[in-house]
């Protein structure tokens, strides 16, 4: 398709929208951004860009700004929670290749993706609230809490978990409570702290930390299994304290993060389908909206990342949106149902309890012993996957 002559609606300004908008108009499409929120901000705490996340930003022309704002992680170490000993380090530089593994806030990703789309000429329309998307007809046509009526000759749903685009693509989603809640929190840190990322694992809960912005905040997520039901929302706050009652009978380095702790948000964490229907006419969908993952691998923006510019790419190599939406999808659902799987499996393999977690912990420190990167290579389809190669 001659992009230039294309115009297309986004919804949603977060990572998936805001990447899939820079690359359409960098080959000359009429980009719009729909987002409902006030201002382009991200609430979200830290997040990990890794190398097949990193490859796209740099195709996109956003190394520069990623360097800036994130930092290069060294290592992943896994510890036993109650007692603190370390379990295995796993060395990324391994699995690095030439893009590199970074950690880095969220508001700061969606900042670069913002500036991004803005210089490439997008336009980005804030207070949207979509109400309706209906793709009965010949184009995709949007109704807002305002009473406008907006025409997309193509239409893409980057608008997330609660997608009205994906809705109507497919219906109703099916998702289910897996019995686990997050809580996620920023606390200070002192400057020059070691860029790693930890996870502390114990009995039906784990905590992965590692800091931000040069060191000077450090992130926390905390996962525990319960019957209790929350909500699935980022918005959510929850008392400090049930945070730390959740993790007492860690080791002191995650109970020291937790009393540090004056303000954190909690979600319930669902498991989504991924979407049977991507695309039909002139519509399509990515990230979350597509296939929504549990945050057990790290891999929830590079999959949003990934999908932005396979979408993009298909649409500019082929004639028509019918057939570009067609290939993306064939192209990316078998790789993000793989992605999904494997961070089920290793909540799994968090929140063993005794004996098999001490048996689990054995194993793993034996094999980071006899073969240092035999764990980290398990994931090498993960991380050494470059969609904008070729």
């Amino acid at each position: 398709m001659d992009l230039t002559r294309c115009e297309v609606v986004v919804l949603g300004a977060g990572v998936a929208g805001l990447a899939v908008a820079r690359a359409l108009a960098l080959q000359g499409a009429d980009v719009t951004v729909l987002e409902q929120a006030d201002a382009i901000r991200e609430v979200g705490a830290g997040l990990q860009v890794s190398p097949n996340g990193a490859a796209v930003l740099r195709a996109l022309g956003l190394a520069a700004p990623l360097a800036d704002l994130s930092l290069p992680a060294r290592a992943v170490h896994l510890h036993d929670g109650p007692s603190g000993d370390r379990v295995v380090t796993m060395d990324l530089a391994r699995s690095a290749g030439e893009h590199g593994f970074h950690l880095m806030h969220r508001a700061d990703l969606i900042g670069i993706l913002a500036e991004g789309a803005r210089a490439a000429g997008v336009k980005l329309r804030l207070l949207q609230r979509i109400e309706q998307v209906d793709l009965s007809g010949p184009v995709p046509v949007l109704a807002t809490a305002q009473g406008a009526r907006i025409e997309a000759p193509i239409l893409l749903g980057a608008d997330g978990l609660h997608s009205r685009v994906r809705a109507a693509l497919n219906g109703a989603d099916k998702a289910f409570f897996t019995g686990q809640v997050a809580w996620r929190a920023v606390i200070p840190e002192t400057p020059g702290a070691d860029p790693v990322a930890e996870v502390h694992m114990g009995p039906g809960r784990h905590l992965v930390s590692y800091p931000l912005r040069g060191g000077r905040q450090r992130n926390l997520v905390a996962v525990e299994e319960r019957t209790r039901w929350a909500e699935e929302s980022w918005s959510l706050t929850d008392d400090p304290m049930e945070l730390r009652l959740a993790f007492q009978g860690f080791g002191p380095r995650v109970t020291g993060w937790l009393d540090q702790v004056d303000r954190v948000n909690l979600w319930g964490l669902f498991r989504h389908p991924v979407a049977d229907r991507w695309h039909s006419g002139a519509a399509a969908i990515l990230g979350d909206a597509a296939h929504p993952t549990l945050p057990f691998l790290a891999q929830g923006a590079n999959m949003a990342l990934e999908d932005a510019w396979v979408l993009a790419r298909m649409l500019a190599r082929l004639d028509t949106p019918a057939a570009a939406f067609a290939a993306y999808q064939a192209a990316r659902a078998p790789r993000c149902r793989r992605l999904i799987e494997a961070a089920n499996r290793n909540a799994r393999a968090y929140h063993l309890a005794s004996p098999l977690r001490e048996v689990a912990h054995a194993v793993l420190r034996l094999g980071g012993r006899l073969a240092p990167g035999l764990a980290l290579s398990r994931f090498d389809w993960v991380y050494r996957h470059d969609v904008t190669a070729g």
